[in-house]
């Protein structure tokens, strides 16, 4: 039932995200899944007015706008029969980011970056100066730091593991695991490559280069994402699901009060941005049933004969070919859709709309509602 409803949804999915005919003040930013679109400082003023946005009167806002789209291995992946993305993902993780940001800011942690949620799939944001830094927390030892410490590794961005430990087991503590976003270059002991290990000794001695303002805001990242991972595994343990690691992103924004503070911001504690396990499965006998997006990187894995393609960081021109010349079966796609959706209705117990035309609807909210579309 749920394929043969996918199926009919396949032409509706939101493969391209950066191309609506959105007033801007730039070219639009093209991310994995999301596109930025950045608004002139007239469009941005008269918003902030409109809509009673809480910020400064000359805010710099964007229009987010996720796609369906699926990345992993940092590549874009498709399927057959021109379904070019997951139904319904795009929805499902905008849910599941704004249901979180809400509770932190209930619960006293800090605001994001989100203004207004025009569209199941659309953010208004202000624009955040964002902290040089993958924010990694992992309360498992599994994954990539697995496949690290059966090869001998013992120290992880600075933390010692002690030896014994086993697949898949829980850590005495959270540990937070930071890595570069993007490529910082003159810092001591750095490499000069996205996405590599850095210890709190790396960020503390040269705060400034990560964008930090203050070696204090490290103390603050620290609480906020650790705090954040506690709400997070608290809220999924009630619907049986194992909060195992996350990645969250920060920022600073100058509030109405013209002091800069610190803000979550990207996405949180999703099944793109974080490992999420079957609780029922995982204390009965220890197996783990994946209900992120390590489900579809297992299923890629089992798909392709040689996985070692996908692992391997040093094939990737072997890589960038098999998801391009690949398209894969409807099934794995739908399983994804499936895994996403029902996990998005858990956690935030309503049904998510997928939306039928999402593009001419998209149009249609910021055309006349927010008038940032001209009338054709």
């Amino acid at each position: 039932e749920w394929g043969e409803l996918v199926v009919d949804m396949a032409p509706k999915v939101l493969a391209v995200s950066d191309k609506l005919p959105i007033r801007t003040a730039g070219p639009v930013h093209k991310g994995k899944v999301r596109a930025v679109y950045w608004l002139t400082s007239e469009d941005s003023k008269r918003l902030i007015s409109e809509r009673g946005y809480d910020v400064t009167p000359n805010a710099q806002l964007a229009v987010m706008v996720i796609s369906d789209r699926i990345s992993a291995y940092e590549c874009i992946w498709r399927g057959k029969d021109g379904l070019n993305g997951v139904p319904g993902k795009g929805a499902a993780l905008n849910a599941i980011s704004n249901h979180w940001f809400k509770l932190f800011k209930e619960k006293g942690l800090a605001d994001s970056h989100i203004l207004e949620v025009p569209h199941p799939l659309v953010w208004v944001v202000q624009r955040a100066r964002p902290v040089l830094i993958e924010a990694i927390a992992r309360q498992y030892i599994t994954g990539s730091m697995w496949r690290s410490y059966v090869k001998g590794e013992r120290i992880f961005c600075g933390i010692s593991l002690p030896d014994g430990l086993e697949k898949d087991s829980k850590l005495d503590k959270l540990l937070i695991t930071p890595s570069t976003k993007g490529i910082l270059k003159g810092i001591p002991g750095v490499p000069e490559q996205d996405d590599v290990n850095v210890s709190r000794a790396d960020i503390a001695s040269n705060f400034a280069a990560f964008q930090f303002q203050s070696a204090n805001d490290i103390e603050m990242y620290e609480r906020l994402l650790s705090e954040g991972f506690e709400v997070i595994a608290g809220e999924l343990a009630k619907i049986q699901q194992i909060f195992v690691d996350t990645k969250f992103e920060f920022g600073y924004v100058t509030g109405k009060d013209g002091v800069d503070k610190l803000i979550y911001m990207d996405e949180v504690g999703t099944p793109d941005s974080s490992r999420i396990w079957d609780m029922a499965a995982y204390k009965e006998s220890g197996k783990v049933i994946e209900n992120s997006k390590e489900c579809f990187r297992k299923l890629l894995q089992a798909h392709f004969p040689d996985p070692d393609i996908l692992l391997n960081k040093d094939r990737m021109a072997e890589r960038t070919p098999l998801a391009e010349d690949n398209e894969l079966p409807t099934e794995m796609l739908l399983e994804v859709s499936r895994v996403y959706v029902e996990l998005a209705e858990k956690i935030t117990g309503v049904p998510i709309e997928v939306p039928a035309d999402p593009e001419a609807e998209i149009i249609a909210v910021l055309r006349d509602t927010f008038k940032l579309i001209d009338p054709q």
